[in-house]
């Protein structure tokens, strides 16, 4: 047993080496060679963290100077509106309105009913947050779900308040108007030293405005009895609180409704809405742009031009 064991032992210890094309030398020799020490010194630090801050910088920055462009050119066409000939009717029948409640403002506020003002302002609270609310979630979920019609419901909203906000503030200042109970109680106007003054009425001024826009949007009769119930609820109740003259609640409610009927002319998508598209066939209006390709078209995610047509991604 012995003499077999030692007789097979070598066999267990002897390495059977494969014959090979080439030696692990010429693999060395064929591969290029990568020195580090080459690059400019920094040149990985760019890649990892400078790249994607300068494009979000940008588009950041591209974001914020197209908003504010967008933003002066509705000005611009709020302002002229009035001048135009196709609304000469809407501004005989706003000023012929505002003639006769200025005349008739102090005999109208002596025959309101009394008491009961905490409860009109109540009343007025609950009406603007119910529909405030209302807005603020057709918009969120436009953004969660990607539904285009909603998202495009809650964004001009929000391009409409602004405008009302940067109209309703000036006129506040220049008309100066005292409210009921301040002053003499004759509602004078260019007496007033705040800006948060009485004409126009601000709250009937933003509800019929957003109410508007959402009665457009959606032209569901039901939609629309609700949008313009909560906005008349509100111009109501603040007048019924003595917080303005009928004057004031008539001007807002009239500029109210013009500056959301034009911002919603100007940028809606014929595509989305019924209203839109039957409007669409009859006017050309002079500022008008698709949605999708402004700086709020494609918030909270924008995309670069081409990547949308009408809101909807492309097929690949």
């Amino acid at each position: 047993m012995a003499i077999l064991f030692s007789g097979t032992a070598p066999c267990q210890t002897r390495t059977i080496k494969p014959e090979l094309a080439f030696s692990p030398r010429d693999m060395t020799a064929a591969m290029p060679s990568f020195d580090v020490a080459r690059f400019r010194a920094g040149t990985f630090d760019e890649d990892a963290a400078g790249s994607d801050d300068g494009l979000h910088s940008e588009q950041h920055q591209g974001f914020i100077s197209r908003a504010v462009k967008r933003t002066l050119e509705d000005q611009k066409e709020l302002y002229l509106a009035p001048f135009k000939p196709a609304n000469f009717k809407w501004d005989a029948i706003t000023l012929a309105g505002t003639a006769i409640f200025l005349v008739t403002d102090r005999h109208i506020e002596n025959n309101l009913p009394g008491g009961h003002y905490q409860f009109y302002q109540d009343t007025s609270n609950i009406a603007i947050a119910g529909l405030s609310a209302s807005l603020a979630g057709v918009w969120l979920y436009g953004v969660k779900t990607a539904h285009h019609h909603a998202r495009e419901t809650g964004l001009l909203e929000l391009e409409t308040l602004t405008n009302t906000f940067l109209i309703y503030t000036p006129m506040q200042f220049i008309a100066a108007r005292q409210r009921p109970g301040e002053g003499n109680g004759h509602g004078d106007f260019l007496r007033h030293s705040m800006i948060n003054t009485s004409f126009p009425g601000g709250h009937a001024m933003f509800t019929f405005a957003m109410a508007t826009v959402l009665a457009h949007e959606y032209s569901q009769p039901w939609v629309q009895v609700l949008a313009y119930t909560a906005a008349f609820t509100v111009a109501s109740t603040r007048f019924l609180a003595r917080d303005h003259w009928a004057s004031d609640m008539w001007v807002g409610s009239a500029l109210g409704i013009g500056i959301g009927t034009h911002i919603f002319n100007a940028h809606c998508d014929p595509e989305l809405s019924d209203q839109c598209r039957h409007r669409s066939r009859k006017f050309r209006f002079p500022f008008r742009t698709r949605l999708e390709n402004t700086p709020l078209g494609s918030w909270p995610n924008p995309k670069p031009a081409g990547d949308y047509v009408s809101g909807r991604p492309i097929s690949q």
